[in-house]
């Protein structure tokens, strides 16, 4: 028996089915080895040798694999290509095949398909070591960072907090650009446009003659956006051309070509999934990574635009044969990937089968699949071809501009939509004069950046190098569920206080933590090991040594922020003593004076909701937080009275039993009541 071992059972399971009954496969649940949690796990002194164990949540599993691996002639570890899972190979063999009596050989391939596994099988490596040292020294890293710094901010800060190096650097991105969305300062401007007609004598019938031209040109010198600034100006512009004889100067027709996009890397489809679905980030990986091991599509964590012969020739046939021939490129599209550090030997996430149509998918999946293949047949087809249309109209000593595109030829758009809009003109020559309608000024004021969404903040890490496609989901989680960022209404990310404090503070005394530039500089040098161009411990040891220097200076220097227990002259409900303000993970909060005796906390924030609870009559209804920072509402009679919520209680009463009525995350005002199923109209 020859023993098969991944990370997922879904993944074994796909396996399995393409290979004979000589071969059994089996799952490692993930990492069976790791740093320990209660303790930093580093030798400092000793080559920042890690201290490895084998988590209790998987040793139940390993036992399973020792004894098969036992009983196995040949053990095959075929974890997925890339950092982590080649780290996962390596432990799997140190903790398998401890004295080396088997042999071991590892596979690697980009899709679950019959044809990949067997080829496979049939080319065997070595565990790349330099992959190994690289997520060892990341992980190491990490655990320095988070070890030495998150002990810091509890002392200066607030227990519980926490610290991470990518981490930091995203929450800094948002900090900086709220700081900068408060400190703007809009400005005003104006646009003027003309509503003109194709002159009664020259239009036809059938003709569309009515379109809009914008200011562009005074005195032959071009307007910028901001040209115009007030309304006075643009009163004295519109006086001008009170009288104006409206004559074209020029129209210029000419053919534009629109190019395909490249295939999904795991920013771009994490990007586009956001926008197009709305999908978060994390959604995205585990709905990708359902459709990876049913094997469905290749790899989902790749920075690489490459894509295999094979699924160049599956593109061209099925294209030419649905399409016909002009809807193909006419050659093979192959792509460069712009990503910092990006690795080419990996593929672009693409269906595994173009011209089959998977069965038994739900509706998120399907989704996300037809997504996926769309954009990788679409990256095979031809331009989608525009008639565009320029036309320069003299007024006086101003020019409009009338610009319009219609749509020639839809190529790859058949497939993959784009945002395009047609605005159709009317044929107009040289010197023709234009029958005048209205003059349209219009007042602007300067919008500042936008807020990041999900999809911009990745693909802002990723243009400043920062993170790989491992990295994203997990950084975007962490950083909320840490409170430091938390979405609006609008789905766009806000620092909260303590993020900006934690943020503040960083910036302040540990920069390099938060640098955009230095973090990227880190990934290089992890790209550097992976390819076994730079030795992992002295990359580790320089960043360490000035930054525990650093740690330790900072210490005597810093003192703690003076933001806790500030007096209110509010009573306790529980003992009756004095409650303060206090700031947690999870912002300021209202705190019994009292504690450790009394742990009585109201939240600060919406704190009463001037609604008694319906089960004692006695206490409020307020808004509280789990210890994980879940908002829920509970009566202010706790422990007393149990009653709560998780969704935000209106006021009202429900007309069918009498229990409150609560506002959904949907918006839907319904009844609180398990055994009701009222809901407002």
């Amino acid at each position: 028996m020859q023993l098969v071992v991944v990370e997922s059972p879904v993944k074994a399971i796909s396996i399995g089915k393409f290979l004979g009954p000589k071969y059994k496969v089996l799952s490692s649940y993930g990492h069976i080895r790791d740093l320990p949690k209660g303790e930093l796990g580093v030798d400092i002194e000793n080559n920042f040798k890690p201290k490895y164990v084998i988590p209790l949540k998987a040793r139940k599993n390993v036992n399973i694999l020792k004894k098969e691996a036992e009983k196995a002639e040949l053990l095959i570890l075929a974890t997925d290509e890339d950092r982590e899972g080649e780290a996962i190979a390596y432990h799997l063999d140190k903790i398998l095949n401890i004295n080396k009596e088997k042999d071991c050989q590892r596979i690697v391939f980009h899709e679950i398909t019959k044809q990949a596994i067997e080829n496979a099988i049939k080319n065997p490596r070595d565990i790349n070591k330099d992959l190994v040292d690289a997520q060892q020294a990341r992980r190491i890293l990490d655990r320095l960072v988070g070890y030495k710094l998150s002990p810091f901010l509890w002392k200066k800060v607030v227990r519980k907090l926490s610290a991470g190096r990518v981490q930091s650097v995203a929450v800094r991105l948002i900090c900086a650009r709220e700081k900068e969305i408060q400190k703007f300062k809009p400005e005003e401007y104006w646009t003027i446009v003309a509503s003109l007609l194709k002159s009664e004598k020259r239009k036809a019938k059938s003709e569309n003659y009515g379109f809009e031209a914008l200011l562009v040109k005074k005195d032959n010198k071009t307007i910028p956006k901001l040209g115009i600034k007030t309304k006075k100006e643009t009163d004295e512009i519109v006086k001008d051309l009170k009288n104006a004889e409206y004559k074209v100067i020029n129209a210029v027709k000419k053919e534009i070509k629109r190019n395909p996009l490249p295939p999904f890397t795991t920013s771009t489809l994490q990007q586009e999934a956001s926008k197009k679905f709305r999908f978060p980030v994390k959604f995205t990986m585990r709905i990708a990574q359902q459709l990876y091991e049913t094997g469905l599509i290749t790899y989902h964590r790749t920075d690489s635009l490459n894509l295999s012969d094979l699924s160049l020739f599956a593109a061209k046939k099925f294209i030419i044969e649905q399409y016909g021939e002009k809807y193909w490129a006419g050659f093979f599209k192959k792509y460069k990937t712009k990503s910092k550090g990006a690795q080419e030997a990996h593929e672009a996430i693409r269906p595994s089968y173009p011209a089959q149509k998977p069965k038994k998918l739900d509706d998120v999946q399907s989704k996300l699949y037809d997504l996926i293949w769309r954009r990788f047949i679409a990256s095979q087809m031809n331009q989608a071809v525009f008639d565009a249309t320029t036309i320069d109209i003299s007024a006086e000593d101003y020019v409009f501009r009338a610009s319009g595109q219609t749509l020639k030829f839809d190529g790859f758009l058949k497939v993959y939509s784009l945002k395009y809009e047609e605005t159709e003109l009317p044929v107009l020559e040289k010197d023709e004069i234009l029958e005048f309608k209205k003059l349209i000024p219009s007042q602007h004021f300067t919008q500042p950046l936008p807020r990041y969404s999900e999809a911009l903040l990745i693909k802002t890490l990723e243009e400043n190098g920062i993170g790989r496609p491992s990295t994203y989901a997990p950084t975007i989680s962490t950083i909320q569920e840490r409170n430091y960022v938390q979405k609006n209404e609008n789905k766009k990310f806000e620092p909260t206080e303590i993020g900006v404090i934690v943020d503040d503070l960083l910036v302040e005394h540990f920069p390099k933590i938060v640098s955009l530039k230095f973090t990227a500089e880190m990934e290089e040098n992890l790209d550097k090991i992976a390819q076994g161009k730079q030795d992992w411990v002295s990359i580790i040891k320089e960043f360490y040594e000035p930054f525990e220097k650093n740690l330790k200076q900072k210490y005597e220097e810093v003192e703690k922020k003076d933001i806790n227990k500030k007096p209110t002259g509010k009573k306790c409900a529980k003992c009756g003593a004095e409650m303060i303000i206090k700031l947690g993970r999870f912002g300021k909060f209202y705190a019994c004076s009292g504690f450790p005796k009394c742990k009585y906390t109201e939240s600060l924030k919406e704190n009463t909701l001037d609604i008694k609870c319906p089960k004692c009559k006695k206490g409020d209804i307020n808004e509280k937080r789990t210890k994980k920072g879940k908002i829920f509402y509970g009566c202010s009679n706790w422990p007393k009275c149990d009653f709560a919520l998780w969704d935000k209680p209106t006021g009202e009463k429900c007309e069918k039993c009498g229990s409150l009525l609560v506002k959904t995350k949907r918006k839907q005002i319904k009844c609180s009541s398990k055994e009701c199923d009222y809901v407002k109209p």
